[in-house]
């Protein structure tokens, strides 16, 4: 090349890739909200189940329609039940899927070396190998 013309080459940097330790916000949102679904369908398959037992078996026998328990009394409790069943289930999920209740601390990056550096690192010596305490050309094997 000319002179006037000489540059310098750059070396592409690799691309840097996402640590997979770590999760998208969105994701963590999305997934603790449908544990807050999960725990609404939850508190409807068991009422499902006490209404059945109830007309399978409490009103054939009895007749006993509840009228006297006056119920209409509790509606204003149903809809902050509801969101308040959602809003437990939804920080369960967060609290399930983030991690944090069962290590209390966010995980680690690696520390990323190229291939070809990882490949040269000599390892680590293990203290139980059974040439560890013999001296000599054994010895000398072993760290090979």
């Amino acid at each position: 090349m000319s002179p006037l013309v000489e540059q310098k080459r750059i070396t592409p940097r690799p691309p840097r890739r996402p640590n997979p330790a770590t999760q998208h916000w969105a994701m963590l949102l999305f997934e603790s909200a449908g544990a807050g679904v999960l725990a609404i369908f939850i508190g409807f398959i068991a009422l499902s189940t006490v209404v059945g037992i109830y007309v399978i078996l409490v009103w054939p026998l009895t007749f006993w329609d509840l009228s006297n328990l006056h119920l209409e009394r509790f509606s204003p409790w149903i809809e902050p039940v509801v969101w308040s069943v959602f809003a437990g289930g939804t920080l369960a999920g967060f609290l399930c899927f983030s991690g944090l209740i069962f290590g209390g601390s966010q995980p680690k990056a690696a520390a990323s070396l190229p291939a070809s550096a990882a490949r040269m690192r000599p390892p680590a010596q293990y203290k139980g190998f059974p040439a560890a305490g013999v001296t000599g050309r054994v010895k000398e094997l072993s760290r090979r």
